[in-house]
């Protein structure tokens, strides 16, 4: 981790409370957590400018503190901002963003912006949380894990959208269905995606390199690096961002989206295939951030009765 990072942010649940603490101690040492009411974490960047300083002091200066060691057993935690309604937030990215989906260059600064393809993800309870399985369909064609950023807004009353941070994510795919029809693109997302709980409070980074590890039987079948940050993209993230913004639906009030900028080539592009049971370990040097999830596939339904005509 050579560059400067933003201070971080981390939701956590703890005998029975949601709390809050900041920073990222060693595992054993202790930390401070701060306990948070419902709406409070959000309000703390809709009602203040957002700073790193400001959402401190909105959450640490009242209320009640907890001292404990971070790694305990009993302080789990939590997608960042994640509402405890089903369907107060939105999970959605980006696709084809990256340089080497477009020669390496950059888009034209002068040129009219052009955005890049949208996809809806899930709700934002969809996300799983690092340790946790990701279920996919039982008979994928070829899956593709997509290591990103992931930037989190929170909208105020009015609707008004509040950038919040960026942390990490795996936006576990269906590639192959999506090669085999682009139609097919809204099933080949219906697979489950990883978020990392800690949130970066600060501009969505320029670089964020790191290395995936898929291991299968306890053994690497699998490696290779990446790069997600902003210079690795064609697209300008604020570009990306206003424009979808502009779209009423994804600023209802409360509505919190998880937005995932984009992916580098993976495994897929080097010929490996994900099977049931791999254990997908994305590690981002630049960050310190680490993650790992395993792959399930999930057996069909049993087909449902229709009505009798």
């Amino acid at each position: 981790m050579s560059q400067s990072l933003p201070p971080v942010l981390t939701e956590v649940a703890y005998d029975g409370g949601r709390y809050v603490t900041f920073g990222r101690p060693e595992p054993g040492e202790p930390q401070t957590l701060h306990r948070v009411a419902e709406g409070a974490l959000a309000a703390a960047f809709t009602t203040t400018d957002g700073s790193p300083d400001a959402v401190r002091a909105a959450l640490a200066d009242d209320g009640e503190t907890v001292a404990v060691s971070a790694g305990a057993p009993g302080v789990r935690p939590l997608v960042p901002l994640l509402p405890p309604a089903s369907g107060s937030a939105l999970l959605s990215g980006f696709m084809g963003t990256h340089k080497k989906k477009w020669g390496g260059q950059s888009a034209p600064q002068d040129a009219e912006f052009t955005p890049p393809k949208w996809f809806f993800k899930g709700f934002g309870d969809w996300a799983r949380l690092p340790g946790e399985p990701l279920t996919v369909p039982a008979r994928p064609v070829a899956l593709i894990e997509e290591p990103e950023v992931v930037l989190v807004y929170v909208n105020d009353a009015d609707g008004t959208p509040h950038y919040a941070g960026y942390t990490f994510g795996n936006d576990l795919c269906d590639i192959g269905l999506h090669r085999k029809d682009p139609g097919y693109n809204p099933y080949c997302k219906l697979c489950d995606t990883a978020l990392a709980p800690w949130l970066f409070l600060g501009p969505p980074p320029r670089s964020a390199t790191g290395r995936v590890t898929i291991v299968r039987d306890g053994a690497t079948a699998w490696e290779g690096s990446f790069d997600c940050g902003g210079d690795a993209l064609y697209f300008r993230v604020r570009d990306m961002v206003d424009h979808l913004f502009s779209f009423p639906a994804v600023r209802r009030p409360g509505l919190v989206n998880y937005v995932l900028l984009g992916a580098d080539e993976a495994s897929f592009h080097d010929g490996f295939r994900i099977a049931d049971g791999d254990r997908i370990g994305i590690d981002v040097k630049s960050h310190g951030v680490t993650f790992e999830n395993t792959v399930r596939y999930v057996s069909p339904a049993p087909a449902a009765a229709l009505p009798a005509s």
